[in-house]
């Protein structure tokens, strides 16, 4: 039923306390698990989820630390001593350590009659603010990319997608953000044909 459906998006969207052990391998045809990182602020971040990639299927997001991998600390790792570390592990188990996308936030936003949000974007990033939505009162701010919506990755879509996706969402809408400052710095690296391969399937089970 839609109101499960509904549910189930704000729960897959909760940005959880503490780490979360995260248990991938690597692709036996390819090789690779399917994402990518940066480093911000002496942290490691995903970047970059493949879809239908390993890392996709084990629960990886845009967004999330890694404090750890196979029991090392990469505190202080850069981008290529990252993806070195992971070049180099053992293929049949890699295990992650991972903080929950400690950058973005959660905002729940109810439509109003007209099936309207309380906000406007371009490009993904918010630019305006509808005065007494729901969105306004709940803390949505200006400058802050969308990342998801009901917990499915819309980075790299086209804002026409992504107001679809909106549009297909229950009366009660739990919008992610990311502030513009920590989402130029994660998408710097990804082109155009990464942004279309990056993981956007929608969340399915708890």
């Amino acid at each position: 039923s839609s109101g499960i459906n509904a549910e189930y998006g704000l729960a897959h969207a909760e940005i959880k306390q503490g780490v979360r052990q995260v248990i991938g391998c690597k692709d036996p045809g390819s090789g690779k698990i399917g994402l990518s990182v940066e480093s911000i602020s002496k942290g490691v971040f995903v970047s970059y989820v493949e879809s239908d990639s390993i890392a996709a299927k084990a629960g990886l997001r845009f967004g999330d630390q890694i404090v750890q991998i196979n029991g090392e600390s990469v505190a202080g790792w850069n981008k290529k001593k990252t993806i070195e570390f992971l070049k180099k592990a053992d293929a049949s188990q890699i295990r992650f350590a991972v903080r929950d996308r400690p950058f973005e936030r959660t905002i729940t936003c109810v439509k109003d009659s007209h099936g309207h949000i309380g906000f406007q974007f371009k490009k993904g990033k918010i630019n305006a603010i509808v005065k007494d939505s729901s969105a306004a009162r709940n803390g949505m701010l200006t400058d802050h990319f969308i990342t998801e919506i009901d917990g499915q990755n819309v980075v790299g879509m086209s804002d026409d997608k992504i107001l679809k996706v909106i549009k297909s969402k229950e009366r009660t809408v739990t919008v992610t953000v990311m502030p513009e400052f920590v989402y130029d710095h994660m998408v710097k690296h990804l082109g155009k044909s990464l942004k279309k391969h990056m993981d956007h399937s929608e969340p399915t089970e708890l």
